[in-house]
């Protein structure tokens, strides 16, 4: 892709920054339990109150943006995360500033719903990979830069610069997107949103997700209940949220499950590996975040390099190897492993599951209808949410197994590098 080329995927680039720099706030923890006088556990529902709002909302999202357009949506998602962003900022209390973080929550399902179908509807069809491995390397870059950036921000102006200093550059890249193009204009009418079963599909996913988290029983006999519903809803109307037929296509079905390992997997880097490299390596927290930032940088590679080489099966293979053999390589790290060999395994699982994330989401993009692109954008983030959400709970129970900690970090490091390799075997040979 030539650099002219780019230069029009750089106001939405810019604009979804907001979503990834969300990494920066894990610097920002323990300022956030000083300032509120919190106990320990009670952080996490700051990551929760955030995931399971733009986790269960995309899917719509992405359906509202296929109906009236992925540009518009977009910009409300940046102007929303904007004041969202600023009133987390300033937020006098903790019970405020989760609220806040839900409604950080829901612009973000409104910025990245629509992110990947806009980034396509930007260049030619034959243009597809190449468009979404550039988004995906920008992506990935965002999310490297919060680990970098964050211990700098917090150091000097504390816990709030972590949402405050994303309020200009969502503004900015709003002022930049009104240059975009309109959308052609409709041959046919405009489809009907089902309200119905958007709200059953939301509320399942939130209580799925929750129920994952939280390992309950009646969470998960919710959330059977919900889900059940969206899809005997989703039988009865003429176009719903999602089509389910897609998942009688061959292979449709194994290949949204080899993304969901592969997501699982490569979460116990975030979930275990800032534990190691403080605890065990004993780096300051400025090597711990250009550390974590090397995985990212890898992924953003991975992605720009997948998508120059088309996307497509071969890839995903190559990649759900690639970030598998990473995965098991950081399981035998030891107390005197050199930094470099920290680096390059870091780097080599990011590069293998960019690999894979730009192929999967390539691959889903092409099996669906162009005029549902919103809704596989948004299906391949709901995947790797789900993912997330699971590595949280299994892995933290297998690392919490053991008395040890380096025994508990290779056992759950064994088990998540062979999650991509059992992906091997789900991905299909056609989706269609």
């Amino acid at each position: 892709m030539k650099p002219a080329e780019l230069l029009r995927l750089f106001p939405l680039a810019l604009g979804t920054l907001v979503v990834p720099f969300d990494t920066a706030l894990n610097v920002a923890f323990p300022q956030v339990i000083q300032a509120f006088d919190l106990p320990l556990p009670a952080i996490q529902w700051l990551i929760i109150a955030y995931v399971l709002t733009y986790g269960s909302l995309m899917l719509a999202v992405g359906r509202i943006g296929d109906i009236w357009g992925h540009a518009r949506v977009f910009r409300l998602g940046l102007a929303w995360s904007a004041v969202a962003l600023l009133l987390c900022a300033l937020a006098p209390n903790y019970g405020a500033l989760l609220f806040c973080r839900f409604l950080q929550g829901v612009g973000a399902a409104f910025v990245i719903g629509c992110g990947a179908a806009l980034a396509t509807s930007l260049y030619p069809e034959a243009m597809r990979a190449r468009a979404l491995g550039a988004y995906g390397a920008a992506f990935a870059a965002s999310s490297a830069l919060g680990p970098l950036l964050g211990g700098l921000l917090v150091e000097a102006w504390g816990w709030p610069a972590g949402f405050w200093i994303r309020v200009p550059v969502a503004l900015c890249a709003l002022w930049l997107l009104r240059a975009l193009p309109p959308p052609p204009p409709r041959d046919t009418p405009r489809e009907a949103f089902d309200g119905w079963g958007a709200a059953l599909l939301a509320l399942g996913l939130a209580s799925l997700l929750l129920a994952i988290n939280r390992a309950s029983l009646p969470l998960f006999l919710l959330a059977g209940a919900m889900l059940g519903g969206f899809i005997w809803r989703s039988l009865r109307v003429a176009r719903p949220i999602l089509d389910l037929g897609l998942f009688r296509r061959p292979g449709f079905a194994r290949l949204n499950l080899a993304s969901l390992l592969v997501n699982l997997a490569g979460f116990g880097v975030m979930l275990l590996v800032p534990f190691y490299l403080a605890q065990v390596a004993g780096l300051s927290p400025m090597l711990v975040g250009a550390l974590l930032a090397s995985g990212h940088g890898g992924a953003m590679l991975g992605a720009a390099l997948g998508g120059r080489m088309g996307g497509g099966r071969r890839v995903a293979l190559a990649g759900s190897a690639l970030g598998g053999a990473g995965l098991l390589l950081i399981a035998f790290w030891g107390a005197g492993t050199p930094p470099a060999w920290l680096l390059a395994t870091l780097a080599l699982q990011g590069f293998g599951i960019g690999l894979f994330t730009l192929a999967y989401t390539d691959i889903i993009t092409a099996t669906m209808r162009r005029e549902d692109r919103g809704v596989a954008g948004s299906l391949t983030l709901m995947v790797r949410t789900l993912g997330v959400v699971l590595a949280a709970s299994l892995l933290t129970l297998v690392f919490g197994a053991f008395g040890d900690f380096l025994a508990g970090f290779r056992a759950a490091f064994l088990v998540a590098g062979a999650l991509p390799l059992l992906a091997l075997a789900l991905i299909p040979r056609r989706t269609a």
